[in-house]
């Protein structure tokens, strides 16, 4: 991963509509954080950071999220009726490739 890196996707906004989108890696300081900004997709603002601290038995990932919605009250809506939900769907899936991936071992 590297300051610059565009990672494409594409994202399923409702049943059977894909669009494209693609974010770019706007700043890295390994081994602490990394940002991913949207540069083309379904939002008008889409600001992630994943920052890493080291624990007890490995390392904790935490995110903060920004983001914003076009269409202002339509945009408001579809947040309501599905955009939140479909934006936290996309964190639990990452969790759940993780702990896969990551399984917590027990003492």
């Amino acid at each position: 991963m590297f300051t610059g890196q565009i990672i494409k996707y594409k994202v399923s906004v409702l049943p059977l509509v894909r669009l494209h989108w693609v974010t770019e890696i706007t700043e890295v300081n390994e081994p602490y954080y990394f940002v991913d900004e949207q540069q083309k997709g379904p939002y008008s603002l889409w600001h992630h950071e994943h920052h890493f601290k080291k624990v007890q038995g490995g390392v904790e990932m935490t995110d903060l999220l920004t983001y914003a919605i076009p269409f202002k009250f339509i945009g408001k809506l579809a947040h309501w009726f599905f955009v939140e939900r479909e934006v936290n769907a996309i964190f639990e899936h990452r969790n759940k490739i993780l702990k896969t991936l990551f399984p917590i071992k027990k003492a």
